[in-house]
């Protein structure tokens, strides 16, 4: 009597004529009008974002060219992949808000996830030039202009600061919208660094100070972009979200009343913060397998945040004659469990 229990958010119900019973995802209501008005906010604030920093970007790129500021013209590199950033982050939140069809099952939902890997592969691969140009200017020193570089960046600060305080208003818990976010947050401290560069080749003549400001930066673009890449990755490979335990998810269900085991359990990422599991799970036979699949399913929902959950109840009796039949029969059913196993008793883990 296996059950399967589907929470997608588009799944489509498929009655025994073969046809399509509904669609639960594109139900419309009051939670469905909600979202959506989220989701256009978040656009118009990072719509706003977008415009600042490609308007400043264009005088920014002409006054370090004037100053002779690889600080500047490194920050105006960066305010370009800030602005790609941005518009990745909304050409994903497009993509992912589309209903799931044909073989997208999941929807365009990762478009997020693809967008978040760009972002920081392109913080690292600016980081490595920049540290390059950084390092052969402290061996060769041009001239530089200390006053320009100086109230370029107080005016890149003011822009940057006015850009993050912009993307913070949309939901950064999308891993999507933190990329374009670390981006700006990069910039603004690229610009502090290029400031007290200017302040120091201004009062002191030390151009030096420039290049060692872009090294400052390189070492922040580092931390952030392979911060963005790790989690992004980690999403990919199917791995279980940072703050769930696979093992102590299993121990907590083998717990609940007249769960006997649970094996082929699986947790994943679809999204940032939609987390899935998958799991076979063994009741006693007295036990009602509806009734604890729909308590596992509250369980994991109220404690660990999963909401999209996919469990196949039996009884432990009838697995043991489904294998016993199998074996008779000469089906080469494999008779032991795959994957960790938790069973209740003194062998839990």
């Amino acid at each position: 009597m296996g059950s399967h229990a589907h929470d997608h958010d588009h799944d489509q119900t498929h009655d025994r004529s073969g046809g399509h019973a509904g669609h639960a995802g594109h139900a419309h209501g009051p939670g469905g009008h909600a979202h959506g008005v989220a989701e256009n906010a978040d656009r118009r604030w990072l719509g706003i974002a977008l415009g600042l920093i490609a308007a400043f970007m264009a005088v920014e790129v002409t006054i370090g060219i004037l100053a002779r500021s690889l600080a500047l013209l490194s920050d105006a590199a960066h305010m370009l992949t800030d602005a790609v950033s941005i518009v990745l982050a909304l050409i994903a939140m497009r993509l992912s808000a589309r209903p799931a069809k044909g073989g997208f099952t999941y929807g365009l939902k990762r478009a997020e996830i693809l967008s978040a890997q760009a972002n920081g592969l392109t913080l690292l691969l600016l980081a490595v030039w920049l540290a390059y140009e950084a390092v052969r200017r402290l061996v060769d020193p041009p001239e530089v202009e200390g006053g320009l570089v100086l109230v370029t960046a107080l005016a890149g600060i003011v822009v940057n600061v006015i850009a993050a305080w912009c993307i913070s208003k949309a939901n950064r818990t999308s891993l999507n919208v933190e990329g374009a976010y670390q981006h700006i947050l990069n910039d603004l401290f690229a610009f502090i660094g290029t400031a007290v560069a200017g302040l120091v080749v201004l009062t002191t003549g030390f151009v030096q100070a420039d290049a060692i400001a872009t090294l400052v930066v390189v070492a922040l673009m580092v931390k952030a972009g392979y911060g963005l890449v790790h989690e992004s990755g980690r999403i990919f490979l199917e791995a279980a979200p940072a703050h769930l335990d696979p093992d102590a998810v299993g121990d907590r269900l083998v717990r609940h009343g007249p769960v006997a085991e649970v094996h082929d359990l699986h947790i994943w990422t679809i999204t940032s913060g939609e987390a899935a599991l998958s799991a076979h799970v063994l009741v006693e036979p007295a036990g009602d397998c509806h009734a604890v699949r729909r308590e596992l399913e509250q369980l994991l929902r109220g404690d660990y945040g999963i909401g999209h959950t996919t469990l196949q109840v039996d009884h432990v009796q009838e697995e043991l004659l489904t294998v016993g039949t199998a074996g008779d029969a000469g089906d080469p059913h494999c008779a032991a469990p795959h994957g960790p196993v938790h069973r209740e008793g003194p062998h839990d883990h």
